[in-house]
């Protein structure tokens, strides 16, 4: 086991560089707390140089109490121009109180003269008194290498240099940035190799950026070969295409080699993390991202969902409750008996004892699939096909009829009324409503008529709705397929309709989504 693997999160600076993200200072006090939680050894907070967001929150941050993690402050070394006590960045870097600070520097000389617009001898003399600076303030500092790789490919022994300036002037540790994101595994183990002749006995890291898609072998690649400080960000998230994605890099470090991260990694907690940062961030969660995306363990195809059945083995890498995911049967035109069976046992509606009802259930499933209806994310209307194909089907109520009317006048928003005749039993509702548009009205007419008669329906709320054109080549004639979302205070289910006629195709899902809730809370379901 390798105690001294230590772990450093950036996703609170480098990753909130990234394309349409931007933390709030309470956004990352938030994630720095859950990130404590989840066990990392270091929480890169900001940049308290570059932005008040970022003064604001390691002002804050002061009053948490770390137990897992030590709280990092990042900036540059001194400018050129500046007296070491008299840089700004550095005494704001000081005064965020912070027991770790890390500090970039130049180590590629095209970046020193063209960058800088310095000698390469005043860069060395950045980077040592801005580390001596730190150190007489009792801080452990980290000093990131930026462009390591580069450098050292066009000036080796420059970009050696900038590391021993850093280490005489007390570095506690050195990160060797692939900042561009260029450099693929085995030139990158290459220089590490070098690196390490050159300097034993002392605490080397990997920065890795993924602009060649290998952000996450690399940083493999690097503690396979001795390094022990990793650096990244939940969902890969950062400048340009991203850095190395911590979940990917935890979970196969964990999971595939030999190299044990500390006890206090909760690595049943990656899936949480991970979506939790999307969430906050306000961006869509990858859902095709290995370990934590919600594709990650999802099974679709026919041949596979009958042998995950046997065994989930065939078709899973690791048990997805390691890494708290979980697993998925789709389903779809190409599903098999067996994804209808594995789908059935789990919405506890017992269909395998009649083999003749699984084929025509499939068939009809088929059919639908083929007009346009997808049942992957729609899991409610999936249930009501489920239930009707039992043969043990009692509705909840019938339309008798429904009209939708329109009224636009000159310089006035338009008006939405539906009509609804509704049975509910024996008892003919008659009701009315109006909306922002078609389907609210829709919406809220069916809720008047039937929250009488099922008052839980008070209690669901719709989330989300989707339209997508499936053939838009008829233009103004063609089909669509609606998708909702709808909640109540315990799950979300989607539910789907398909027609030429889009208030048709709403009203279809509509429907499934106010019977799913209803199948729901019967005793029965």
């Amino acid at each position: 086991m390798n105690a001294d693997l230590v772990i450093y999160d950036t996703t609170l600076r480098d990753g909130s560089q990234s394309e349409g993200v931007s933390f709030s200072a309470l956004d990352k006090l938030q994630i720095a707390s859950e990130l404590d939680r989840f066990g990392v050894d270091y929480i890169e907070g900001g940049w308290p140089g570059s932005n008040p967001k970022d003064i604001e929150f390691f002002e804050r941050a002061a009053g948490l109490e770390f137990q897992n993690a030590k709280l990092a402050a990042f900036g540059s070394t001194r400018r050129v121009d500046s007296p070491v006590r008299q840089d700004i960045n550095l005494t704001r870097l000081i005064e965020t109180g912070t027991p770790v600070v890390t500090i970039f520097g130049k180590s590629w000389d095209f970046h020193v003269t063209d960058g800088l617009c310095t000698t390469l001898e005043i860069n060395l003399q950045l980077i040592a008194d801005s580390v001596a600076f730190l150190k007489d303030h009792g801080r452990e500092v980290i000093y990131d290498a930026e462009h390591f790789f580069d450098g050292y490919l066009a000036n080796a022994d420059y970009a050696l240099q900038t590391l021993a300036a850093a280490l005489k002037a007390g570095a506690d540790s050195v990160v060797l940035c692939d900042t561009n994101g260029g450099t693929l595994p085995d030139h990158l183990v290459q220089i590490i190799q070098a690196v390490q002749n050159e300097f034993a006995q002392i605490r080397l890291g990997i920065h890795a950026h993924n602009d060649s898609d290998t952000a996450v072998a690399n940083s493999l690649a690097a503690v396979k070969a001795g390094l022990r400080h990793v650096q990244g960000t939940i969902n890969g998230l950062g400048e340009r295409c991203g850095n190395a994605n911590l979940c990917s890099v935890l979970a196969n470090l964990a999971l595939k080699t030999d190299q044990r991260l500390s006890p206090k990694i909760r690595l049943e907690k990656l899936t949480y993390v991970s979506r939790l940062v999307s969430e906050i961030a306000n961006i869509p969660h990858r859902e095709e991202s290995p370990y934590v995306g919600n594709s990650a363990f999802a099974h679709k195809g026919g041949i596979h969902v009958s042998a995950i059945r046997r065994n989930r083995r065939m078709y899973e890498h690791i048990d997805p409750q390691t890494v708290g995911n979980h697993q998925r049967v789709l389903i779809s035109d190409q599903s098999g008996q067996s994804n209808i069976l594995s789908k059935a046992e789990q919405m506890g509606i017992d269909i395998k004892s009649s083999k003749k009802q699984v084929r025509e259930f499939l068939d009809r499933l088929k059919h639908l699939e083929h007009l346009g209806y997808q049942f992957e994310g729609a899991d409610g209307s999936l249930q009501v096909l489920l239930k009707k194909a039992t043969g043990e089907w009692q509705p909840f109520f019938e339309l008798v009829s429904a009209r939708v009317t329109i009224d636009k006048q000159q310089q006035v928003e338009p008006l939405s009324e539906a009509v609804l005749k509704i049975r509910v039993g024996g008892v003919l509702e008659h009701t009315a409503a109006e909306g922002n548009g078609p389907v609210d009205a829709l919406d809220k007419a069916l809720r008047k008529a039937l929250e009488p008669f099922y008052p839980s329906l008070k209690k669901t709320t719709l989330v989300d709705y989707k339209v997508r054109v499936l053939n838009s080549e008829a233009a103004t004639a063609a089909k669509v397929r609606v998708f909702i979302e709808t909640a109540d205070e315990k799950s979300i289910w989607g539910t789907v309709g398909v027609s030429e006629n889009i208030i048709e195709a709403s009203w279809q899902a509509l429907v499934d989504s106010v019977t799913y809730k209803l199948m729901k809370d019967t005793d029965d379901f």
